[in-house]
């Protein structure tokens, strides 16, 4: 992509944003189990990434977008498009295990759009972009219910591929819009964290971070554990 404005601030921690870079589609933001980091940090920019504006967690001010897009024992809480504080209300059901970024980036390449010529660009290329704004991190911290949270995971994501609906969270990045389809490689870095189920009941959760280009992410959830009747 030519170098331009984007549109959206996002983290993941939770958010999102800043200039694109050359020949990249980029955004910032940010499984559970057995499963590896690096595959989590994937799968979490497949779930934010192939969800239309109008229901898009990212861009949810409120949090009734929250439970778009989940399933499985595994729930991903999304960053924001906007830089600056946002607050959330989120009912999740007990025994979900959390995973989210602190702060995250994404790159992936767009040939024959966004000012991307035909050739591919290689996975190293976008890897070096992610490093980079991962490197400018500072004062990061996620706090539940007032306590540390626990350890955040500096993470390198597999390479995967992305798949966007024709109507996607990239409209505005260039001209004319970032089409649909499926886009690769793409390569994500970033902190995460990743939270045991949660007793039922309130709890809050607070994720802060700061970049050195300027961004800022600043995340309150009112999370809402509901008690699961399996019987």
């Amino acid at each position: 992509m030519k170098k331009m404005r984007s549109l959206f601030l996002a983290a993941s921690a939770i958010v999102i944003a800043g200039l694109l870079s050359p020949n990249a589609a980029i955004a910032r933001g940010g499984g559970g189990g057995s499963v590896a980091w690096p595959q989590l940090a994937a799968e979490w920019w497949q779930w934010a990434l192939s969800i239309p504006p109008s229901v898009n967690p990212l861009l949810d001010t409120t949090g009734e977008n929250c439970m778009v897009g989940q399933q499985g024992t595994t729930w991903f809480l999304a960053g924001s498009w906007v830089s600056g504080p946002v607050t959330r209300d989120c009912d999740i059901p007990h025994g979900a295990t959390l995973f989210f970024p602190v702060i995250n980036e994404v790159n992936f390449d767009t040939p024959n759009q966004c000012g991307q010529g035909p050739s591919s660009l290689p996975s190293s290329y976008y890897r070096s972009l992610s490093t980079a704004f991962v490197n400018g991190a500072a004062n990061l911290s996620v706090t539940l219910d007032g306590k540390n949270a626990g350890p955040m995971h500096r993470t390198v994501s597999k390479v995967f591929e992305i798949t966007l609906p024709e109507d996607n969270i990239f409209a505005g990045a260039c001209t004319p819009d970032l089409t649909g389809g499926v886009y690769s490689p793409a390569v994500d870095e970033g902190f995460y964290v990743r939270l045991n189920p949660l007793p039922a009941g309130s709890h809050v959760l607070h994720i802060h971070a700061e970049q050195s280009g300027g961004f800022s992410l600043d995340i309150t959830y009112n999370l809402h554990v509901i008690a699961v009747t399996t019987q």
